[in-house]
C-alpha cells in the first residue's frame, strides 16, 4: 500500500541514537553505527523521531510499504523490553552478552605497554573549564566504556590528544554547559568523540555538537562508534 513512512539519510546520520529513544514503536535500531528502519510494519509514519534528530537526517516520505501493524509492534516491544538478562535500569546497553574472543594466553603480557594519557584529571566532571592543557589541543571526548571495549584505545585514540571521559547515563549530569565554556575559553583544534553503539551514548554526541554551536566556535568534529565486541563500526 502507498503510505507515509520515515526515511533515514545514512550520510547525514551521526549514529547519536536519539531517534531510537524517541520511537515508541521500536521501528528504529542502531546498526553498524547508523539508525535504520528495521520493519515498515513497525513505523506509524507520524514522525515522533524527526524533531529529535540533530543532524536533520530523518524525513517523512510517501512510498509503497507494509501497513502499520499494531499487534506486531506490541509483540516486538514486549520482546525488546524483556531481554534474557538486563540490569534493573532496562537500558539496552546493560544487556548481558558473552563476547567470544580467539584463543590465546590469559596471563599478563611481559611487554610493558605505556599509557598515552597526557593529563590529569580526565573525567569531564573533574576537569576545570580553565585547565591550561585545553589550549590549542586535539581533544578526545570518550564514553568511558570505549577504552575497555577497544583494545588499542591508548595508541589509536588517546595518544597526542587531551582526553575527557564520561558516561552520559551514569554521571547523571548534562555536560553541555561545561563543555560550552571549555570551547569558549580555549582554542581547541579538533574534537574526536568516541562512543559505543548503545543508544545511551548518543546523548554524549549530541551534547558535544550542541556545545560547539553554543560556544560560537568552528571546531571540526569526528565521531567514532565502537561495537561491544571491540570493532569500529563507523568513523
Amino acid at each position: 500500500m502507498l503510505r507515509k513512512i520515515v526515511e533515514i539519510n545514512e550520510e547525514k546520520c551521526t549514529g547519536c541514537g536519539l531517534c531510537i529513544e524517541a520511537c515508541h514503536e521500536g521501528a528504529l535500531q542502531l546498526i553498524d553505527g547508523k539508525a535504520r528502519l528495521v520493519s515498515d510494519s513497525y513505523c506509524d509514519g507520524l514522525g515522533d523521531c524527526l524533531p529529535k534528530c540533530p543532524a536533520d537526517a530523518i524525513s517523512i516520505i510517501e512510498r509503497e510499504a507494509a501497513a502499520f501493524d499494531e499487534e506486531a509492534v506490541k509483540k516486538h516491544m514486549e520482546n525488546r523490553n524483556s531481554p534474557p538478562e538486563t540490569l534493573a535500569c532496562g537500558c539496552p546497553g546493560s544487556s548481558v552478552t558473552v563476547i567470544k574472543k580467539s584463543a590465546g594466553c590469559s596471563c599478563r603480557t611481559e611487554v610493558e605497554v605505556p599509557s598515552q594519557l597526557g593529563q590529569w584529571p580526565c573525567q569531564i566532571k573533574l576537569v576545570p573549564v580553565n585547565a591550561p592543557f585545553l589550549d590549542n589541543c586535539d581533544l578526545l571526548i570518550a564514553a568511558d566504556c570505549c577504552a575497555y571495549a577497544y583494545g588499542n584505545f591508548h595508541q589509536d585514540f588517546i595518544r597526542n590528544r587531551v582526553t575527557l571521559i564520561g558516561c552520559p547515563k551514569l554521571d547523571n549530569v548534562d555536560y553541555a554547559e561545561k563543555l560550552t565554556e571549555m570551547f569558549r575559553l580555549h582554542d581547541v583544534k579538533s574534537i574526536t568523540v568516541a562512543r559505543m553503539t548503545v543508544p545511551c551514548c548518543g546523548s554524549l554526541v549530541n551534547r558535544v555538537m550542541q556545545s560547539v554551536i553554543n560556544s560560537g566556535k568552528d571546531i571540526p568534529i569526528n565521531i567514532v562508534t565502537i561495537d561491544t565486541n571491540g570493532t569500529i563500526v563507523a568513523e
